[in-house]
């Protein structure tokens, strides 16, 4: 039996496989990214994967090692293992744990919204959930210290209650309909005030900013402003068809006799929903930007622009990482 070609040494698997110009690009790898069925792999195909895309980078080839079974790897290999560490990622922090956590969580908030104690719970597991993501996912280039942690958390956790609870308050005497919005415009609120804080030593003192090669040119505060802001407008993206769908179906069926015969179906029937649209929001929302974001020369702080005007007059884009 004829052996099949061996595979050259020669992809870059440090880049997603999908052209990131595009926007059906990005959906395809971010499809791959938040794959909910990476949660169930055994710590030996985590590391099985890991052994191959390691052997690959430093120019070890598998024999038998097809194209196909390289992404994947690469793909499982980045699901699990923090990208600057190398360390094995906390289980619910992982990108791949986005729609299952966050399908229980919504759909508790959208179910649990009309008492008090129920607001202030379910806001807080969601902002606990969410400093345990943003840890996960840290840059190695811009650790976050407890400090920061600690400030983001708190911050935003208040921020997310006294929205909901003054919105709840506004409520009272409007249609039931409004009130079941509440949650969200606590959740938007929340993502305005947490990344900022969790990315603020980006805008203290700037984000690498590189040439369309990758090669350095400097640290940018305007880099990290626009970088932060296409971050929040993804993630309240994100949480709006999850959260504003299913309280309209649920109003719907909660004035049916189904429903008011069955009432424990409630919240199974919620966090269903807000899983279906999680599901295709959470990747199709990651990918409304490019990770590698760019902007003019001309937009950058007049320090920066004249670093990069010394190394190359005649520059017009600078790139960046935006993060997630």
């Amino acid at each position: 039996q004829k052996m099949p070609p061996s595979l050259p040494a020669t992809i870059n698997i440090r880049e997603p496989r999908w052209d990131q110009s595009t926007f059906q690009g990005r959906a395809k790898h971010f499809f791959m990214v938040t794959d909910p069925r990476n949660l169930l792999l055994s710590g030996a195909t985590l590391e099985e994967a890991r052994r191959v895309v390691e052997d690959y980078r430093a120019g070890t080839v598998h024999p038998g090692l097809t194209e196909d079974q390289l992404w994947r790897a690469k793909y499982i290999y980045d699901s699990a293992f923090h990208p600057d560490t190398g360390e094995k990622m906390i289980l619910v922090g992982r990108m791949s744990a986005q729609v299952p956590m966050n399908m229980t969580i919504t759909g508790c908030m959208l179910t649990f919204y009309r008492t008090t104690p129920a607001v202030l719970f379910w806001q807080w597991v969601n902002q606990s959930f969410n400093a345990i993501v943003n840890y996960t996912n840290r840059s190695g280039d811009a650790p976050i210290s407890p400090g920061q942690l600690g400030t983001a958390y708190v911050s935003a956790t208040t921020g997310a209650v006294v929205t909901a609870l003054g919105l709840k308050s506004l409520t009272k005497h409007l249609p039931a309909i409004i009130g079941r919005y509440v949650p969200f415009a606590a959740v938007a609120a929340a993502n305005c005030i947490n990344i900022p804080l969790m990315r603020q030593r980006e805008l203290k003192l700037g984000i690498p900013v590189t040439d369309e090669n990758g090669n350095r040119l400097g640290e940018s505060t305007a880099a990290a402003q626009k970088a932060i802001l296409q971050v929040v407008v993804s993630r309240i993206g994100m949480a709006a068809p999850a959260m504003a769908i299913p309280p309209v179906i649920m109003n719907m069926l909660e004035k049916r006799a189904f429903l008011k015969r069955y009432p424990y179906l409630n919240a199974p029937l919620q966090v269903g929903l807000v899983g279906l649209c999680l599901v295709f929001a959470t990747p199709l929302c990651c990918a409304l930007f490019p990770q590698k974001s760019s902007m003019p020369v001309s937009s950058l702080e007049p320090e920066v622009q004249d670093q990069i005007r010394k190394k190359d007059p005649w520059l017009e884009t600078v790139y960046f990482n935006k993060g997630l």
